[in-house]
């Protein structure tokens, strides 16, 4: 111990520790020292600069001003990094480019969406007074400014603010291309900063030219028409090139407000606005009154289309189906003008926009119902029509795509199927009475209960006590567990909504859109087999090379329940339809079921139904959510599916509904006396079958081209060589049709 602690370690310790102390002392005073050395020599140097009267004030504005920018520079920096990662991809131009022509699924041409730059005017090409009559309304100052017109925005502000609302536009020319190329159309503050970031960085890339011929090409103007050539020949029926000086000021006028002024929609409007372009012609100084007369004189007549009623809400829904599936194809692909023939059937989207404004307009006062939505679907998935809102020209919100609308009682299928699914029989009773979870406690609509019934009592006359017994009982008790499990066979089914847990989900407190309702319902005359609602058909480049279709690329069904549960659902829907809320919906020699739903205070009223051939969803309400006059779902909205579904099985081998028997009733009338137009008759048209034989023989057809093509260069080629390359197409061709011939219509 003594050699590991000798004796004299504590002095040698105690020196230690006052070496180590005097060394921090000394460091600290050193510094400090040093420190106060160095400041009294940099308040040396500095006096150097010391300025002081008029002097001074320049130099304290300087300096303020640096840190100021300095901050704004930071500042801006932040705000223009959201914006500028907009145009992180290479590409951003060309994906704009996107051109699609739509064919009905007859393979007739019922529109187009996107911008065809394969045929685009160039500048030069434009009549001299659409370029300026575009410039005095949109942008006078184009050529003067650096992207942001700051003249014209403290113009429109002051304006704005005199007349207290918005009459005038502040965003210049390459602020609205921004938008046009990147933004949506919301009003925000968010979306017009990065607007103003945007046109900066097309000032940069682009010249002032390229801009405005941009501009040109890729506005909306009304119609479904994208651009003023597009926009030129749906209203005139000529090239841009060839409008006279009153036709451009009303194509230059439809660039603030496309649905407003478009003359197919609203003549008076259209003029009034053209008018005013030639007001700023004038003011301007771009035209003098003298040679603006003419045109106030004798105002554009457009071409009439007052009477047709183009399927702008399913080409909408289409052309962004298109987009989504273009984005999943490879990098490779550079093609960017398409043709899509789509699964629509114009003669029965006609019969569905018919129908839908003729119910508004015989009962929408008295009900206090303003909007309503459809959707008709094959039971493959294949959406043959869609009413998006009565009006496209007033609203393109596409509401069967895009309102999320609580859907109440049709809910409740789900509920019933989940039921089923775990043991419950059509047979099993249940009993009405009042429950509660929590603090609150559902009602039936009649306020009254009814005791005890079966399963298919109790969803023929959609009983809400019943539908919250059986979420509790799917969860064994557990009611939370029980709501889980009812949204997960929804999502199984086709609802893509996210469904939030609530107490009330099982009488549909969530919200759902049209579209994702209509395909979820495929799933009860599929006997379980889900499908995924689409509009595309098949895909082609534009010089006619198919590259797509939906029955080989497309999703593939998939099995929700089992045939015995969907069985037994279409039984106890069909019960619905016949002896239930929705008795308005019978057809004649037509089996077919579905569901009444209406919410609180009648904000909404749905009939969701479907027969062995379609699945169709009809709702009424109002955009607003505002209540409607005691609309149920099997008033207005059955009795429009009724005409709808009447003209759909018209000349079609009807399917009937399995295990439902037929219906040989004469066709129902109302008891209240309310009904509305009979459908018109349905021409004769190609069967199911018919049209995948013409499919077939043109898939041949290709096929037979492509491998001829590479003897037409040679022109001594034998004809027997040719012949015989032709012969395996004909021999498929004949084939196909003899087979039509023999099993008949589908």
């Amino acid at each position: 111990m003594r050699d590991l602690f000798p004796e004299d370690w504590k002095p040698k310790f105690k020196r230690a520790m006052l070496a180590i102390d005097a060394w921090v002392d000394f460091s600290v005073f050193r510094s400090a020292s040093g420190s106060r050395e160095g400041y009294e020599r940099f308040s040396t140097f500095m006096d150097r600069f010391h300025t002081a009267g008029w002097r001074r004030w320049a130099v304290e504005l300087t300096s303020e001003g640096a840190t100021l920018g300095a901050a704004g520079g930071v500042l801006l920096l932040a705000l223009a990094t959201p914006a500028f990662q907009m145009t992180a991809d290479g590409d951003w131009l060309k994906k704009s480019e996107l051109a699609v022509t739509f064919l009905d699924r007859y393979g007739n041409e019922v529109g187009s969406r996107g911008i065809r730059h394969n045929d685009s005017i160039p500048l030069d090409q434009f009549p001299d007074h659409l370029i300026k009559a575009v410039l005095a309304t949109e942008d006078r100052r184009f050529y003067e400014h650096f992207g942001i017109d700051v003249g014209g925005t403290l113009r429109a502000v002051v304006t704005n603010a005199r007349a207290g609302g918005v009459v005038q536009g502040g965003s210049s020319l390459s602020q609205q291309l921004a938008k046009n190329l990147f933004l949506s159309n919301e009003r925000t503050l968010d979306r017009k900063i990065k607007e103003a970031f945007l046109a900066l960085w097309l000032e940069a890339r682009l010249t002032k030219n390229e801009i405005l011929k941009l501009y040109l090409e890729r506005a909306y103007m009304g119609g479904g028409a994208f651009g003023v050539d597009a926009a030129s020949q749906y209203y005139f029926n000529k090239s841009a090139r060839d409008v006279n000086l009153s036709e451009g000021a009303m194509l230059a006028g439809l660039f603030k407000a496309p649905t407003k002024f478009a003359p197919h929609v609203n003549l008076p409007a259209a003029r009034a606005r053209a008018n005013v372009v030639l007001d700023n012609l004038v003011e301007a100084g771009f035209m003098t009154e003298g040679q603006v007369f003419g045109a106030r004189r004798h105002p554009a007549a457009p071409v009439d289309r007052r009477d047709e009623r183009a399927a702008n809400y399913y080409l909408d829904w289409a052309f962004d189906q298109m987009k989504q599936l273009v984005d999943t194809m490879p990098k490779s692909m550079t093609e960017r003008v398409f043709i899509v023939r789509t699964a629509l059937d114009t003669g029965l989207q006609k019969v569905a926009d018919a129908a839908v404004e003729s119910a508004l307009r015989q009962y929408g006062q008295e009900y206090h119902a303003s909007q309503a939505n459809t959707v008709v679907m094959e039971n493959d998935g294949a959406v043959r029509a869609m009413v998006g809102g009565r009006d496209y020209g007033a609203s393109q919100f596409n509401r069967a795509t895009d309102a999320m609308r609580q859907p109440g009682s049709s809910f409740k299928p789900y509920v019933y199927a989940a039921a089923l699914a775990h043991g419950f029989k059509p047979t099993s009773v249940v009993v009405d009475a009042p429950i509660c979870l929590g603090n609150w406690c559902p009602r039936n609509y009649g306020g009254s209960f009814r005791g005890s019934m079966t399963l298919m009592q109790a969803l023929t006359h959609s009983i809400n006590t019943i539908a919250v017994r059986l979420s509790i009982a799917v969860g064994d008790g557990n009611p939370r567990l029980g709501r889980n499990r009812i949204v997960e066979l929804a999502h199984a089914m086709g609802i893509t909504s996210a469904l939030p847990d609530t107490p009330s989900l099982p009488i549909g407190a969530d919200a759902v859109t049209m579209l994702e309702h209509v395909g979820a319902y495929a799933a009860f005359p599929n006997l379980g087999i889900a499908v995924k609602p689409h509009a595309i058909l098949e895909v082609r480049t534009g010089d006619g090379n198919l590259i797509w279709r939906f029955d080989r690329d497309g999703p593939k069904p998939k099995r929700a329940l089992s045939a015995t549960v969907a069985g037994d659902m279409v039984k106890m829907m069909s019960n619905v339809v016949e002896n239930g809320t929705a008795r308005r919906a019978r057809l004649d020699g037509v089996s077919a079921a579905g569901k009444t739903g209406t919410t609180n205070e009648s904000r909404d009223a749905w009939f969701m139904g479907y027969t062995g051939n379609f699945v169709c969803g009809v709702w009424f309400g109002n955009d607003d959510y505002s209540p409607t006059n005691r609309m149920t779902g099997g008033s207005l909205p059955a009795m429009t599916w009724h005409t709808i579904m009447a003209y759909a099985h018209q000349g079609i081998e009807v399917k009937q509904l399995p295990g439902v028997p037929v219906p040989t009733r004469p066709d129902v009338k109302v008891a209240s006396g309310k009904q509305l137009e009979a459908p018109p008759v349905r021409p004769t048209t190609l069967s199911k079958r018919g049209a995948e034989i013409l499919v077939r023989v043109e898939r041949l057809m290709d096929d037979a081209n492509r491998a001829m093509v590479p003897l037409r260069p040679t022109v001594s080629t034998d004809r027997k060589n040719q012949a015989a390359l032709e012969t395996p197409a004909k021999a498929a061709v004949a084939s196909a049709i003899d087979s039509q011939a023999v099993r008949g219509p589908n």
